[in-house]
């Protein structure tokens, strides 16, 4: 079992998504349902045989990537979303960071969307919309079956409620 989807975008994603300036509803959902896609929102931290780390399943090479090509050219955000990281572990292991720092790694994925000139955000998408974002702009390698993508990110996120 992963982390209550409400509980993560209330605690997590809202405010990282708010600290690095974006305040945006259809941001949110679109981060849900990639943590949801990507590792069952964190059932996984690091799945067998994969190589990426946390609940959006970052590789290293994605990690350099968001900083060499977006944020070195805003020092101003490279500030902010440096500020999210921890202040020693992440000289050290700063691929880490992308495991064991939620608010971190939340910025990150963004950036990995933000980072293509031809991203953009709908106003008001539907749930297979925000899958189908994810496989272009996040996930664009391998087959997408739909119908299992929607119920699974349905399950995911609405388990939560029905606990709660």
């Amino acid at each position: 079992m992963g982390i209550c989807a409400k509980e993560l975008h209330r605690w997590v994603i809202r405010p990282t998504l708010q600290r690095i300036g974006i305040h945006n509803q259809v941001a949110e959902q679109l981060l849900l349902t990639t943590a949801a896609l990507e590792s069952g929102l964190g059932a996984h931290i690091r799945p067998e045989g994969q190589r990426g780390l946390g609940i959006y399943q970052i590789q290293s090479l994605t990690h350099r990537h968001v900083w060499d090509e977006c944020l070195f050219r805003t020092p101003e955000l490279a500030s902010v979303v440096r500020g999210l990281a921890s202040q020693h572990d992440f000289l050290e292991q700063p691929h880490a960071e992308l495991a064991t720092n939620l608010s971190y790694s939340t910025a990150i994925a963004w950036f990995i969307y933000a980072r293509n000139p031809e991203f953009s955000l709908p106003e008001e998408p539907g749930c297979e919309e925000l899958i189908r974002l994810w496989k272009r702009f996040y996930h664009p390698k391998g087959a997408l079956d739909m119908e299992a993508a929607l119920q699974h990110v349905r399950d995911l996120t609405s388990e939560c409620e029905a606990a709660a």
